[in-house]
């Protein structure tokens, strides 16, 4: 599978660590070349990487990378949509720039991501994969801006892969249970007792663990490769089982 990937141009959001940094690492070990997008610093230089600094809800900044790496390569493959952040509270206690934030990130990102890279596509394809949540298919106490975000991110999901399939352009989505992260970790540590909190989230899980980012980026790079052909529209479950419990 990985061999169809080599030469293809790729642009990775929210990429400096977790689910990101794994997607432009197993993609940059496919022989793909990669453009890791991030506010943050990478967690580690990746070698044969373009690590670059951009802000996902910005239209200049996300434009600006997409035309980087079509100028630079001459082509774009695939963008994968990762950037997202999360948010610890019900529709009452919801701030509402906090709300808005989220939005910003979570799915102003993805539409300004798909935007861009859709008419460096028209006449040649490409894929586009979106990293939603089982939050999307599921509701989960204090999660209320991210589970309505991410819900969008499904919906548009579906809504480009109808618009433009006949442009040989698929979109998917993965949407991931609870991953050992660094959000995951800063939300254990903003709790009066984080390892009460890991257990809790853990307890969820049927499969009674936190998933990894290698695993959810497995699932990205297959959704991104040839090896997926004849999927677009999907939303790809890699939860542990949440969603089926």
């Amino acid at each position: 599978m990985t061999d169809e990937l080599t030469g293809r141009t790729v642009v990775v959001t929210g990429a400096a660590s977790g689910i990101g940094f794994e997607v432009a690492r197993k993609m940059r070990d496919a022989g793909a070349l990669v453009y890791a997008v991030d506010l943050a610093a990478p967690q580690e230089e990746l070698d044969d990487v373009h690590h670059l600094t951009a802000d996902v809800s910005s239209p200049a900044d996300v434009q600006g990378f997409i035309e980087m790496a079509v100028r630079e390569t001459g082509a774009l493959d695939v963008v994968c949509n990762n950037a997202g952040v999360g948010s610890s509270t019900d529709v009452v206690t919801c701030p509402p720039d906090e709300w808005d934030h989220v939005f910003a990130v979570n799915v102003r990102g993805v539409f300004l991501g798909t935007k861009y890279a859709i008419p460096h596509m028209l006449h040649r394809g490409g894929t586009i994969v979106n990293t939603a949540s089982a939050a999307a298919l599921v509701g989960l106490p204090q999660r209320a801006a991210y589970c309505a975000s991410k819900g969008a991110v499904v919906a548009l999901t579906r809504q480009v892969a109808v618009e433009y399939a006949a442009h040989g352009i698929r979109c998917n989505c993965v949407c991931p249970g609870t991953v050992d992260s660094p959000w995951v970790e800063r939300l254990m540590a903003e709790t009066d007792d984080p390892s009460a909190t890991r257990d809790a989230l853990i307890a969820r899980q049927p499969m009674g663990r936190l998933g990894s980012p290698a695993e959810i980026a497995e699932a990205i790079v297959f959704l991104a490769s040839p090896a997926s052909s004849f999927m677009t529209g999907s939303s790809m479950v890699v939860d542990g089982g949440v969603v089926a419990g």
